[in-house]
C-alpha cells in the first residue's frame, strides 16, 4: 500500500481539490474611523475611570515589569526572586536531594542482602539453594480423615 502511494505521490500534490487552494485573502477595504488605533488604557469601564475622584491605575502603568507580587516596584522584584529562589532551588534541588537520601523504600536492598546471606549460608551446609517444599513437611498437621 505505501509503495502505491508513493508511486502515485507526484500526481496527487500537483492536484487541486479546492478553487480557493492556492488564493491570498487580502482586505481591499479602508479600515474604518471605529476601527483605529485604541489604547489599552482607554478600554477600562466607564464606573471605574473615577471613583470618588480618584482614577484607577494600572499597575503596569506605575511598573512595566509588575510581576504580581507588590504595587511598589522594588518590594515586587524582591518578592519575585525570593518567591523563585525558594521555589526553584530549594523546593527542588533540596526536595529532590532529601527523597533520594531516604531509607530503602520497601525494604528492597535489605531483602537482597539477606538472600544473599542465606544462600551462602546453605552453600556452606551443603544444602540446595532452594528446597521444593516452601514448608517443612514434617511439621504440617494435616486433619484427620474423619475431620473433613
Amino acid at each position: 500500500m505505501a509503495s502505491r502511494l508513493t508511486r502515485i505521490w507526484p500526481s496527487l500534490s500537483r492536484m487541486r481539490f479546492s478553487p480557493v487552494y492556492g488564493a491570498r485573502f487580502v482586505s481591499q477595504s479602508t479600515p474604518s474611523s471605529a476601527a483605529g488605533a485604541t489604547a489599552v488604557t482607554d478600554l477600562q469601564p466607564s464606573h471605574a475611570k473615577e471613583s470618588h475622584g480618584h482614577a484607577e491605575v494600572s499597575p503596569f502603568e506605575k511598573n512595566p515589569e509588575y510581576h504580581g507580587f507588590s504595587t511598589d516596584a522594588t518590594a515586587d522584584a524582591w518578592n519575585m526572586r525570593l518567591a523563585f529562589f525558594f521555589g526553584i532551588s530549594i523546593a527542588i534541588v533540596l526536595g529532590g536531594t532529601f527523597l533520594h537520601y531516604l531509607p530503602d523504600h520497601g525494604m528492597r536492598q535489605w531483602a537482597r542482602r539477606e538472600a544473599e546471606k542465606q544462600i551462602k549460608k546453605r552453600e556452606a551446609g551443603g544444602l540446595p539453594i532452594m528446597s521444593e517444599n516452601y514448608y517443612d513437611p514434617s511439621k504440617i498437621v494435616l486433619p484427620s480423615a474423619g475431620e473433613e
